[in-house]
């Protein structure tokens, strides 16, 4: 892979994957519109250790807390208003990971840009009446089982490119009642757990089918898309309740518009 071709793949997965717009999309998209060779799914798995690396750094002090509260009720501690929301991401991950499990043997054939399209414009018109009839101002602490489960199995369909995982699970936490920007915590926070599930069935493959793979590349879309990714988290989280997620719904018709005109 050319060098250039992995900088801007890494900027874009750091820029999109805490931005209700599908990284997934874009990464499957951008060999597509740039006549490049598709990276294929190692280096996506790559520049998604960057992001995670990227939302553990910001949420530092948050996790810790969580980690701590959540190994404390595991020995009879109590259950904390941490440890809760602790368990909270832990069972919202459950949906999304056995879903992995089947949706792995599918994962090329939904690699296309007509799906991408219209799931694009799908759930983004979702996430815009979501936001249109929210009417509450919650917490990420105060999510219930039902938030949970709800949440939960929603960021499942972001197996399908297009989708966006962070976009499915803030439409379901605001349409559930959390706040704008409590409902991004939240689906940053499930953001860890989904990329260690990824990663490790990425590594468990790669070790049982050895290949040669271009690991500075892969160091190197890891660093860069990491930068990326934490400069994108701290931005959003500052202009969320201001600017709402419908600049992100009109970015998202847009595109799928564009992309059902070019490809049909």
């Amino acid at each position: 892979m050319d060098w250039s071709h992995a900088f801007w793949l890494a900027v874009v997965q750091g820029l999109t994957e805490f931005l209700p717009i599908s990284s997934s999309a874009h990464l499957i998209l951008m060999p597509h519109l740039f006549g490049w060779r598709d990276q294929g799914l190692y280096f996506d798995v790559a520049t998604n250790t960057g992001t995670l690396i990227a939302v553990l750094v910001y949420l530092r002090k948050e996790v810790w807390r969580l980690l701590l509260a959540w190994l404390g009720s595991l020995g009879g501690g109590g259950l904390t208003r941490d440890a809760r929301l602790a368990w909270a991401v832990i069972w919202g991950t459950v949906p999304v990971g056995a879903a992995g499990l089947v949706a792995a043997h599918y994962s090329d054939a939904l690699r296309t840009p007509l799906i991408i399209a219209v799931a694009s414009i799908g759930f983004g018109l979702l996430l815009w009446w979501a936001d249109r009839r929210r009417h509450s101002s919650r917490d990420e602490h105060d999510v219930n089982w039902r938030d949970v489960l709800v949440i939960g199995v929603a960021q499942a369909l972001a197996l399908i490119p297009g989708t966006s995982r962070s976009g499915i699970t803030m439409t379901a936490g605001v349409f559930r009642g959390l706040s704008r920007k409590a409902a991004a915590r939240f689906s940053f926070l499930l953001a860890i757990p989904v990329s260690v599930l990824a990663g490790g069935l990425d590594v468990v493959h790669l070790i049982t089918h050895p290949a040669a793979l271009p690991w500075g590349t892969f160091a190197f879309a890891v660093a860069v898309s990491g930068v990326a990714g934490y400069a994108c988290i701290d931005l959003f989280l500052r202009l969320i309740d201001r600017i709402g997620f419908l600049p992100f719904v009109i970015y998202r018709v847009a595109l799928g518009l564009v992309l059902l005109a070019f490809f049909l």
